[in-house]
């Protein structure tokens, strides 16, 4: 079974910095591309980040040069470094793989006060 653990969320001031993590179990890790992905209240799920097996990233114009994603395939994990947030960063974080599988997790929580 699937699973992708998200957390690492929190509530902190414009300016500020998060680092969310990613705890996958299930799959062949390494090889597939994993994106964070977020919704905001009232807007559809969008990807912001995405890291390939081979660790070239790419990201959403809206969090470029502030968000930097990595992973660490020994740990089945995947990191994003939040930095200059902006209240318009407020979200439910999500991380999937890209394509992005039917199952999502809880995700976790952004909210960044002005």
């Amino acid at each position: 079974q699937v699973q992708l653990v998200e957390s690492g969320g929190g509530l902190v001031q414009a300016g500020g910095s998060l680092r969310l993590s990613c705890a996958a179990s299930g799959i062949i890790f390494s090889v597939v591309t994993i994106g964070w992905y977020r919704q905001a209240p009232g807007k559809q799920r969008e990807l912001v980040a995405s890291i390939t097996s081979r660790a070239s990233p790419n990201y959403a114009n809206s969090v470029k040069g502030r968000f930097t994603i990595s992973r660490d395939n020994a740990k089945n994990t995947v990191y994003l470094q939040m930095n200059s947030l902006k209240p318009e960063d407020t979200a439910v974080y999500y991380c999937n793989t890209v394509p992005n599988r039917a199952d999502w997790g809880q995700g976790t929580q952004v909210t960044v006060s002005s």
